[in-house]
């Protein structure tokens, strides 16, 4: 036999509700025939395994911080497998179409009043997910101007999660469906915002495409992508972005051109420091090639010229994309007559270099 799922890799215990008709009814006979700090080992038969696959999705998936009612529909837990045919991982759907005895190893940790017990946000009713959400936010806007913008990120990200999964259960295109993903919107630019402040320009990017995916008039979504486009030097995207804000909100025009103007700023200093790295680079490498030919007159003649013809392949391979980031450098610096010259020089060598030949045009 092989081990199909085991709960400690997950970081924490896995939780159950005595007399809540859990889908493993026979879990709960077997516990309560446990004491606390009891390891034991249970054989079961395959009637009362059935329906394991299921329980095994939802442990992991809640091990993953998701819904583990994720893609259900609302209908018994044997109803969603025929509906849906697979679980999504290979080895449950193995075991879905061949039922097999199974044997638990449990380890009872300890057993805790239900009435102290903090519901987490997959086991909440609508309402209560609702209810739950304000309060995160408060905490979440608390945190930022503590500037503790980790946490408050992670308060955001909770109400998200609670908001995507009410919504998950409505009709698309109903009018809670609508409402609920409005009330996303504010939600997902704070926790946006707290990206920026933590540097995870990416983060950041790949959330705000995603909201304006839904909401192609979302200025504060452009904005902030814009921003993070510009923090990783992706200009062209910087400036689309930054342009559409102006577009959807004329008062923000002076706003935007501030940040064009910076822009701008930045990247022709970036260009610079790029140029002077890889001339740098080149005349460093130009120095060992005649380094090592001054070296290679003093041996014969044969090997000398052996030995140049690899030094001189091994630094052109070098030169050639040295010399077309730079003259990219250039070109965006406007120094029109260095470029030419430069990729004359690489001509010469390299003819019909076609990227070379482009830069010269």
């Amino acid at each position: 036999g092989h081990f199909i799922d085991d709960s400690r890799l997950a970081g924490r215990p896995a939780e159950i509700f005595v007399g809540k008709m859990f889908k493993m009814e026979v879990w709960e006979t077997l516990l309560a025939s446990m004491r606390i700090g009891e390891v034991a080992e249970f054989w079961c038969d395959a009637v009362h395994t059935g329906l394991y696959p299921i329980v095994s999705k939802g442990m992991r998936l809640i091990a993953q911080g998701k819904d583990p009612l994720e893609g259900q529909r609302h209908m018994c837990g044997m109803g969603n497998m025929f509906n849906y045919h697979s679980t999504g991982f290979p080895e449950l759907d193995e075991l879905m179409r061949t039922p097999q005895p199974l044997i638990f190893i449990m380890e009872l940790l300890q057993v805790g009043d239900p009435m102290s017990y903090q519901r987490e946000s997959w086991m909440m009713e609508k309402d209560e997910k609702l209810q739950e959400v304000p309060i995160l936010h408060m905490q979440g806007n608390t945190l930022v101007r503590q500037r503790q913008f980790r946490k408050a990120a992670s308060k955001y990200k909770e109400a998200i999660l609670l908001l995507k999964t009410v919504q998950s259960r409505e009709m698309p295109g109903d009018i809670d469906y609508i409402n609920l993903g409005r009330m996303i919107i504010p939600l997902e630019l704070n926790y946006c915002q707290c990206m920026l402040e933590l540097e995870e320009y990416y983060e950041v990017i790949e959330h705000t495409t995603e909201l304006l995916e839904k909401h192609k008039d979302c200025v504060k979504g452009y904005y902030k992508r814009a921003k993070a486009h510009a923090a990783v030097w992706n200009e062209k995207e910087a400036r689309r972005d930054f342009n559409m804000v102006a577009h959807l909100d004329i008062t923000l025009a002076s706003l935007v051109s501030r940040e064009l103007k910076t822009l701008s700023e930045c990247m022709k200093e970036k260009y610079w420091e790029e140029k002077e790295k890889y001339w740098n680079m080149l005349e460093k490498k130009e120095n060992k090639n005649e380094d090592k030919e001054r070296e290679d007159d003093d041996e014969e003649e044969d090997d000398e010229v052996d030995q140049q013809n690899e030094d001189w392949e091994s630094l052109e391979k070098v030169r050639l994309p040295l010399t077309l980031n730079l003259s990219q450098c250039m070109l965006e610096l406007k120094q029109y007559q260095q470029v030419v010259e430069l990729n004359n020089k690489l001509l010469k060598k390299q003819k019909g270099n076609h990227f070379s030949m482009k830069m010269r045009v």
